[in-house]
C-alpha cells in the first residue's frame, strides 16, 4: 500500500472535517459552499472551489477519498506536491465550469421555450421560487418543468470532477495498470478502463437512464481538463516549481 503523501493527506483531512464538523455543530453549509446555478440567489464564485470539499453522504466521501489516495498518490510522488495541487484544483474548478455550462444550455433551452409560450420573465421567476405553475397555459411536460426547477435549485457537491481528472492522468501515465470495479471485479488495463467509465458518464449525462442524482457532466469536465493538462505536461516534460 502506498504511503500517504503530504498534499493528499491534507486534502483528505480537510474533506473529512468539512463533512463531519457541520453535522457535529448542527450547521448546514450547503447554501454557502455547494456549487449553485449562477442565477440562483445562493450562488457565489468561491463555490467553484468550496464545492470540492462538500459531500452528499459517507459513501460519496469514502469513494472520492479512496480514489484520491489510490490514483493520486503515484501522481503526487511523480509530480511533487505543488504540481499535484495545481492539477487537482484545475481539474476540480474546470469540472465545475463545464458542469455550469451544461446546466446553462439545458436551463436556457427550457427558459426560451417558456418565453416563446408567452410566459414573462417575472412569471418564470415565480415558477422557480414557488415550484408551482398553471399547466393549462404551459404545455411542457411535468418532467421538463421538474428538470427546469431542479437545474435552478440543486447544488453540486463533491471532489468527483477532480478525481476524474486524476483518473485520466493516471491512465495516461500508467496505461497498462490493471483496474477493476467492486461490482465488476475483472481487471482491465487503465487505457481501456478509464475511457469506458467516461463514456458511461457521457451516456448517462445525455440520457434519462442516470441512477441517482449524479453530476455526470462534472465528471466529464474534470476528465477533459485533466486530460489536457496531463497530456501537455507529458508531451512537454513540463516543470513546476
Amino acid at each position: 500500500m502506498p504511503r500517504l503523501t503530504q498534499a493528499i493527506k491534507h486534502l483528505i483531512i480537510i474533506n473529512v472535517i468539512m463533512y463531519f464538523a457541520p453535522q457535529l455543530l448542527n450547521m448546514d453549509l450547503t447554501n454557502l459552499f455547494a456549487l449553485h446555478y449562477p442565477k440562483n440567489e445562493h450562488f457565489g464564485v468561491w463555490q467553484y472551489i468550496t464545492h470540492m470539499f462538500m459531500h452528499g453522504g459517507p459513501a460519496h466521501l469514502l469513494f472520492n477519498m479512496y480514489g484520491l489516495w489510490a490514483f493520486g498518490t503515484p501522481l503526487e510522488q511523480m509530480w511533487g506536491r505543488n504540481k499535484f495541487l495545481f492539477f487537482y484544483f484545475s481539474a476540480g474548478i474546470g469540472a465545475g465550469l463545464i458542469y455550469t455550462l451544461a446546466n446553462y444550455y439545458q436551463f436556457n433551452g427550457i427558459y426560451e421555450q417558456l418565453i416563446g409560450m408567452g410566459v414573462s420573465p417575472a412569471e418564470i421567476q415565480n415558477i422557480l421560487s414557488s415550484g408551482q405553475y398553471n399547466d393549462s397555459l404551459i404545455t411542457l411536460s411535468n418532467k421538463t418543468m421538474s428538470e427546469f426547477y431542479s437545474l435552478y435549485h440543486t447544488p453540486a457537491v463533491g471532489a468527483s470532477g477532480a478525481i476524474y481528472g486524476i483518473l485520466v492522468a493516471f491512465g495516461l501515465t500508467y496505461p497498462d495498470a490493471k483496474l477493476a470495479l467492486i461490482f465488476f471485479p475483472v481487471p482491465i488495463a487503465a487505457k481501456y478502463f478509464i475511457p469506458l467509465i467516461i463514456l458511461s458518464d457521457l451516456f448517462f449525462g445525455m440520457t434519462s437512464y442516470s441512477i441517482g442524482n449524479i453530476a455526470h457532466f462534472a465528471h466529464i469536465g474534470g476528465a477533459i481538463i485533466g486530460f489536457i493538462i496531463a497530456w501537455y505536461w507529458k508531451k512537454k516534460q513540463f516543470k513546476f516549481h
